[in-house]
């Protein structure tokens, strides 16, 4: 976090977000009633939604480097994917498509998408991607550059420290899955929706979707299966 920001959050001409408040005590090595209160009243001064406009506003870029500052500060990072690859599992031509979309240049954002990836190296954390075979098949690219995608995923899987599930279609799960999200060891949720980014930081809450994932979890396939699973679909976009 800048110097600047840091002072505009001081003198109260900006207004902090939860993931910065998060980062601040976090930093400050706060004790742990000090984080309750102080999250709680950030809480209150915060909405706890940021609507695509504002993310569109500060530029993708930002959203970037707030997600890597989430990452830096996690240990255990756990990825529920209902409609696409996320960008810490895309290849470039993906990552590229993924912001298609955007009238504004994406090429700083799609770099960040890529920079981020470098985390999944770091052996002292630990990813668990769970992906609904939607996610993965979604023709967010061609059949070919989708198949790299898949084996993609195939590859990633034999990292010591990342476990990637697969959903197909049709296997019965605890839940309808209504929406992507990402826990953040037990401290903080955020869920993606069509019009912004929600964040909890409520421990109910918390609970809740780590509730959810792990329901996914058992239904979901893993390590070989999830490999076999991939090179069918991948066959399948050669051919």
């Amino acid at each position: 976090m800048s110097q600047s920001k840091v002072s505009r959050i001081e003198s109260g001409k900006v207004r902090p977000s939860l993931v910065d408040i998060r980062q601040i005590l976090r930093a400050l090595d706060a004790p742990p009633k000090a984080i309750e209160e102080i999250s709680a009243l950030a809480r209150q001064a915060n909405t706890e939604w940021r609507n695509l406009r504002e993310l569109r506003r500060k530029g993708l870029a930002t959203r970037q480097a707030e997600l890597k500052a989430l990452e830096a500060s996690s240990v255990h990072m756990r990825y529920f994917l209902l409609s696409m690859v996320t960008g810490l599992l895309a290849t470039p031509e993906y990552v590229r498509a993924s912001l298609a979309h955007s009238s504004a240049d994406t090429s700083r954002a799609a770099a960040g998408k890529l920079e981020r990836q470098a985390v999944l190296y770091d052996t002292a954390k630990r990813f668990t991607f769970i992906l609904t075979e939607q996610a993965v098949r979604w023709p967010v690219v061609a059949p070919p550059a989708l198949a790299e995608q898949m084996d993609r995923l195939a590859s990633l899987s034999h990292l010591p420290n990342v476990r990637i599930g697969v959903l197909p279609v049709g296997e019965p799960t605890q839940r309808v899955p209504l929406s992507t999200f990402t826990v953040y060891d037990s401290t903080l949720v955020t869920i993606e929706t069509t019009s912004g980014s929600l964040f909890l930081h409520d421990g109910r809450d918390v609970q809740s979707y780590l509730d959810e994932f792990s329901g996914y979890e058992k239904s979901a396939l893993f390590d070989d299966a999830a490999r076999e699973k991939l090179a069918a679909w991948a066959a399948a976009c050669r051919s």
